[in-house]
């Protein structure tokens, strides 16, 4: 009996090493192309206006992916659909190597290979939460933390590793990198077919979709994701434009002071909780962690010391680090039936808040002369929200 626990135990680490991959590879979809943005401008001679289009289709694919999964995801069986998500993954990364250059347009093959990547990491997004919940493991919130912690290593992983390796080779070698990028979720493919993956709920007992919805805590919870992703990526998406035009820094500095600074202080943060989520009460650590960042806001949008600015920015990574993880946990553990159904639509919901929220720093940032203080100003809005949001799902209202 005891041989077997033990068996157990080391079966669900390597399900734990596959999840932690499957972040890493997610990282790996969100970030690599970005860094290629300008090269496919020159290159292929694409029009900036169109090169924007790329990152409206990934974040757009991985929402059909999370609405199609609250259905279908408990029918088919996890493992088909994540594995699946590292084949898309893996496949979607060697397409972009080499279909603009097979294809007559060139556009038409970048497009193709994000579509298929973000379905990859769509089925990430959603599958590797509940995969992890479902595993026997003590101190669940901490698990999830620490799980969640790998996505942002992975970000400042394909930057560094991008940036030290264009450097070295060459922007215009970038298609031996993109498959040499493909390695890792092609290695996890292995790891996911293997490892050890329990059911979040049996057929039949987990929460509906109708259900969810007629539920307070969860619509609760809804607006605490899109608050998360709005916090989370209004600043990492602006980070590098902040800092350039506030400190006029070069690009490759920027990137390496904005949005890479601010991956590392979001992996610390949710680091910190997972190895001491014993000790921390997560409704303390979230509200905390919120006012934190309202804070980091105000002095984005209205120092006029750009160091201090910066460091706001920076530390806004801290802030928003549990605020992701820390909304499925606190769910999960209120609505233990919730399934599958419920990861996918809070997935859903914080690529919703992602997708919002930059897009208004951005309309703000216009309308007012190209300010991009202004933007940040009126985003302080995110995290008040999200403050209040904890209190009420944890208020019993």
């Amino acid at each position: 009996m005891k041989q077997n626990d033990l068996s157990d135990r080391k079966n669900y680490k390597k399900t734990l090493a596959a999840c932690y991959l499957g972040f890493i590879t997610q990282a790996i979809a969100a970030n690599f192309a970005p860094l290629l943005f300008l090269t496919f401008h020159k290159s292929f001679r694409i029009p900036l206006g169109k090169i924007a289009l790329i990152s409206t289709v990934f974040f757009f694919t991985q929402l059909i992916v999370d609405a199609v999964c609250a259905k279908v995801a408990d029918r088919i069986g996890y493992r088909l659909c994540v594995v699946a998500s590292e084949v898309t993954s893996a496949l979607g990364l060697v397409c972009l190597a080499v279909l603009p250059q097979l294809m007559s347009d060139p556009f038409a093959g970048i497009m193709v290979s994000v579509v298929v990547y973000a379905i990859g990491s769509g089925l990430i997004e959603v599958l590797v939460s509940p995969i992890v919940e479902a595993c026997p493991f003590d101190n669940k919130e901490a698990v999830m933390s620490l799980l969640h912690s790998f996505y942002c290593w992975g970000s400042v992983g394909v930057i560094v590793l991008s940036s030290a390796f264009f450097a070295m080779f060459g922007t215009e070698h970038w298609r031996w990198l993109a498959c040499l990028w493909a390695i890792i979720p092609f290695f996890n493919i292995f790891n996911f077919i293997t490892c050890q993956i329990e059911l979040l709920t049996e057929d039949g007992e987990g929460m509906s979709v109708k259900v969810l919805f007629r539920t307070p805590k969860f619509l609760l919870g809804v607006l605490l994701m899109i608050c998360a992703g709005a916090s989370e990526l209004s600043m990492a998406q602006w980070a590098s434009a902040f800092v350039e035009s506030a400190l006029g820094l070069p690009k490759t500095v920027g990137d390496m002071a904005g949005p890479c600074l601010f991956a590392v202080m979001m992996g610390l943060s949710r680091l910190i909780y997972g190895k001491f989520g014993d000790r921390i009460d997560l409704k303390r650590y979230m509200t905390g962690s919120g006012i934190l960042c309202l804070v980091c806001y105000l002095l984005a949008g209205l120092s006029k010391n750009p160091f201090v600015a910066l460091a706001g920015c920076i530390q806004c990574g801290f802030a928003v680090g549990i605020m992701w993880p820390g909304t499925i946990s606190m769910l999960s553990k209120l609505l233990p039936l919730g399934g599958t159904a419920m990861f996918a639509l809070l997935a859903m919901a914080g690529d919703i808040g992602g997708a919002i929220g930059p897009g208004i720093v951005g309309e703000i940032t216009e309308r007012m002369g190209d300010n991009l203080q202004a933007g940040m100003l009126v985003a302080v809005i995110y995290p008040a929200v999200l403050v209040i949001s904890v209190i009420m799902v944890n208020s019993g209202r």
